[in-house]
């Protein structure tokens, strides 16, 4: 006795996809949490990127600050990075913050991204506003986008995906970003896999309070 496979459902579109959908580079990190998709979604959401703390992470950040600390320049500290300032604050300054919401669907995904040319010692950042971020082409940057999206797991968990991605402006800067990405790649999972880890803290620790 054959059975007949059941009929393929389509799958909403990620923000993601619209936002960067033809990108070279990217990494993609996962993990099931013992709390509800609302919980994790806010946990994430709420996220200090300031707040994650690892041995491997500590190197990485502090790496970061390097080209500014051999010019005896300061190595500026911003109070914290939440995720969640990218969306809720209407007045922000473009020349500290490259970094912008490219668009929520509230309880599911948030998308945020922003251009630079990070292969450089000290970071160039340009200043692109969301509506202008999935044309932008000109040359000699490169556009990253990283979204959190959180799927229902079973009845008591979640499973929260955390992934980057980056397109170049033109070939020059592409071959530029991937000999960069050679070398930055590890670090960058660190970071995505310590995000979350604390994500998956809080959210769990709220679920518990509650």
């Amino acid at each position: 006795m054959s059975t007949q496979p059941s009929a393929a459902t389509t799958a909403d579109p990620l923000l993601l996809d619209a936002a960067l959908p033809e990108f070279r580079f990217s990494r993609l990190e996962c993990a099931a949490i013992a709390a509800a998709p609302d919980a994790v979604y806010g946990a994430a959401r709420d996220l200090d990127m300031l707040s994650i703390h690892s041995p491997l992470f500590d190197v990485v950040m502090w790496a970061r600050g390097v080209p500014d600390r051999v010019r005896r320049r300061p190595v500026v500290t911003p109070p914290s990075m939440r995720v969640s300032d990218l969306v809720d604050t209407d007045q922000r300054d473009e020349e500290a913050q490259p970094w912008v919401a490219l668009g929520e669907r509230a309880g599911r995904e948030l998308v945020f991204g922003a251009v630079g040319k990070v292969w450089k010692p000290t970071i160039e950042w340009r200043r692109v506003e969301p509506g202008d971020f999935a044309g932008f082409e000109e040359p000699g940057w490169a556009k990253m986008a990283a979204a959190f999206v959180v799927h229902p797991y079973g009845e008591q968990r979640s499973l929260l995906t955390y992934e980057a991605r980056t397109a170049c402006t033109d070939p020059a800067s592409t071959a530029r970003f991937g000999r960069y990405w050679t070398l930055v790649s590890p670090g960058v999972g660190i970071v995505l896999r310590g995000a979350l880890r604390a994500i998956a803290v809080a959210a769990e620790a709220g679920e518990r309070s509650t």
